[in-house]
């Protein structure tokens, strides 16, 4: 649900609302002076109660911290307003109706110049609304039923993103994905009645040279649902699995986005959907299976299946030679054991993309950590009868996976995200609910506004 949000020129006490929300950075209360001038206006509003609150709460801004207050008739938002409750016969209404961003007057000694100065922040909130409503629909995906989110329905979501955004998009089936010789992906894909579907949803900037600029492509594992194959889950191992489509969800989502900011080079979306079930068709532990990019690889796991998919799916948005992939997986439950549930784990062949990911996700406030990628464990995934083999064992395990998909991308600038933790939680954490979270979201979105940054200069 999209909130009514504007950024409205007041002081906070002067400002007629229900709920208001003060955001307080750490280190602006001081035991003798307020350096934020929205707390100092209401601490003044209401004769010095709100300091006197905090300093016996202990409140001084740390992350996660809140302050409770009810000014005594002495006269935030749509990330953390989501629910899922498509399913539930009982839904309680939103009551949270509308946002007022609340932004000091700035003065300026030229004439128009306070409505000019007011401009950015209007456009800064209005990019704001978009990115919390892109995450929310990439949450919606990630919480919906694998029954519903079919493979050919995912692809749905991505045509009517193309379409609501002006975006160019190709949809392929199983006879195109065999013609492109991505058997990788059709080997996971072979134990399950729904079609797999590869996707590409593409921004194509206005001009011709910003057409033919090098453009950045992001790709996301799509995997609907995830038995684990013949290699089977356990029964509460699955219960989750409906999920494992989160990086295409976020990519869906992210393009949404690009598509209104407009950057000055190509932006291209793929994914590779599919489910991984076990039956007579199904992909077996000792098949051989050769890639797109002529990398044959012996399946041992067939639960280690995102990194086939991802391979086919990697090499062939390298071919048009992109400055720079990025792919989001929820790929190892390795990472959960090395990062705990909260942080995605970087991987990448390039220091300064992977520089330029960190200090996005920064920004975005989105919690990540570098992971090392050594050449001296890639003996673990040799094949004795193939190139590579689909697992390198327990040790390293989300390293391993990172190693594999290396394989797929040559030299081109590559960072692998793996969001096994973040991308659903268990319980409500901040403003993340319980179920899909819509990690890498805001990332990447705040990536390609500072590389579209650094490009128009």
């Amino acid at each position: 649900m999209a909130l009514d949000t504007k950024v409205v020129f007041a002081k906070p006490p002067a400002h007629d609302c229900d709920l208001l929300a003060v955001l307080v950075p750490q280190g602006a209360l001081g035991d003798e002076k307020i350096s934020d001038a929205h707390f100092g206006d209401l601490d003044r509003a209401l004769s010095g109660l709100l300091k006197r609150v905090a300093a016996e709460e202990e409140f001084s801004g740390k992350e996660g911290q809140s302050l409770s207050l009810h000014t005594h008739e002495k006269k935030g938002a749509t990330l953390g307003a989501y629910v899922f409750d498509r399913y539930k016969q009982e839904k309680k209404p939103l009551k949270l109706a509308s946002v007022h961003l609340l932004a000091r007057e700035e003065r300026t000694g030229r004439r128009g110049g306070g409505s000019r100065a007011r401009a950015p922040l209007a456009q800064a909130a209005e990019l704001g609304c978009q990115i919390a409503d892109a995450t929310n629909l990439a949450r919606d995906l990630v919480n919906e039923p694998a029954g519903r989110i079919t493979p050919k329905e995912l692809a749905g979501v991505a045509r009517k993103v193309a379409r609501d955004h002006k975006l160019k998009i190709e949809v392929l089936g199983r006879p195109q994905i065999e013609r492109l010789k991505m058997d990788l992906f059709l080997g996971v894909a072979q134990g399950s009645a729904e079609e797999p579907q590869l996707v590409r949803l593409s921004y194509v900037p206005a001009g011709k040279a910003a057409a033919r600029a090098k453009g950045v492509a992001l790709v996301g594992k799509a995997i609907t649902f995830d038995s684990g194959g013949l290699s089977i889950k356990t029964a509460q191992g699955m219960e989750n699995m409906k999920t494992d489509m989160a990086g295409a969800a976020a990519i869906i989502a992210a393009m949404s986005v690009v598509a209104e900011t407009k950057p000055p080079f190509p932006v291209d979306g793929y994914f590779g959907a599919c489910e991984n079930l076990p039956s007579g068709t199904a992909y077996k532990p000792g098949d051989v299976l050769v890639g797109r990019n002529g990398t044959s690889v012996e399946v041992l796991n067939t639960d280690a299946e995102g990194r086939l998919v991802l391979g086919d799916v990697l090499a062939w948005a390298c071919e048009r030679e992109p400055a720079a992939v990025i792919d989001l997986a929820t790929l190892t439950g390795a990472i959960l054991v090395a990062l705990g549930p909260w942080m995605m784990g970087l991987f990448s062949n390039d220091d300064a993309l992977a520089g330029e990911i960190l200090s996005a996700a920064d920004a975005a406030g989105e919690p990540i950590w570098r992971m090392p990628l050594p050449r001296d464990m890639e003996e673990l995934i040799k094949s004795p009868i193939a190139d590579l083999k689909n697992t390198g064992g327990r040790n390293g395990g989300s390293i391993n996976a990172g190693l594999f998909l290396q394989h797929f991308v040559g030299k081109t600038p590559w960072v692998h995200l793996d969001i096994a933790g973040p991308s659903a939680l268990d319980k409500e954490r901040g403003y993340n609910p319980r179920g899909g979270t819509g990690a890498g979201v805001r990332l990447l979105v705040e990536w390609l506004r500072r590389r579209s940054a650094r490009t128009a200069k």
